[in-house]
C-alpha cells in the first residue's frame, strides 16, 4: 500500500494527491515516479499489505480453485463426462428413467468430448461415485492449504501455498 504526504496531509491515492497538487498549480501525470514526487515535496510511503488481507485473498483464491475443479468433467470407463449443474440434473433423471426400464437398460449418452456411448443406471451412479471421491480429495486438499495459509507468518509464505490434489 502506498500513501502520499504533501504539506502535512496524507493522500491514499495518486489521483487524490494530484488533485491537491493541482490546487497549488502543480499538475502531474498519474504515471509520475516516486523520485519526481519527492522533488515536489511529497513524501511517498510504501507499506506492506496487512498479512490478514493477504491470507484472506489467498483463501478465497484456493476456494475458487476447489469449486472450479469440482465441476470439471470426470473420467469414467475411458470417457469424460460433464458434471456441471445441468449435467448433474440430467444424470439423476437418467438414473431414474433407466431404473424404471429394468436391469440392463441403456441409453446413448453424449460425453464431454461430444462422443456418444451407451450407459446404464449403474454407470451413471459410478460417475457420481467418482465425483464424490474427487470432491473429497479437493475438500481435503483445500483444508490442508487453508491451514497452511492460516499458519503462515509472511506474505511470501502465503503465496507459496497451493491446492495440492
Amino acid at each position: 500500500m502506498t500513501t502520499y504526504t504533501y504539506k502535512g496531509n496524507t493522500y491514499p491515492t495518486l489521483y487524490e494527491l494530484s488533485e491537491a497538487l493541482g490546487k497549488d498549480g502543480v499538475f502531474i501525470p498519474l504515471s509520475i515516479g516516486d523520485e519526481a514526487l519527492t522533488e515536489l515535496g511529497v513524501t511517498v510511503t510504501h507499506e506492506e499489505e496487512p498479512i490478514e488481507n493477504v491470507k484472506h485473498r489467498k483463501i478465497l483464491m484456493l476456494k475458487r480453485q476447489r469449486d472450479t475443479a469440482e465441476v470439471e468433467p470426470i473420467e469414467y470407463n475411458g470417457h469424460s463426462f460433464d458434471y456441471d449443474d445441468k449435467a448433474r440434473d440430467r444424470i439423476n433423471a437418467a438414473i431414474i428413467a433407466l431404473e424404471l426400464q429394468g436391469e440392463g437398460a441403456t441409453i446413448e449418452w453424449t460425453t464431454a468430448d461430444n462422443a456418444d456411448t451407451p450407459v446404464t443406471a449403474n454407470d451413471l451412479k459410478m460417475i457420481i461415485a467418482a465425483v464424490a471421491v474427487r470432491s473429497n480429495k479437493l475438500h481435503t486438499a483445500y483444508r490442508i492449504a487453508k491451514e497452511k495459509v492460516e499458519e503462515a507468518t509472511t506474505a511470501a509464505d502465503v503465496e507459496t501455498v497451493t491446492l495440492e490434489i
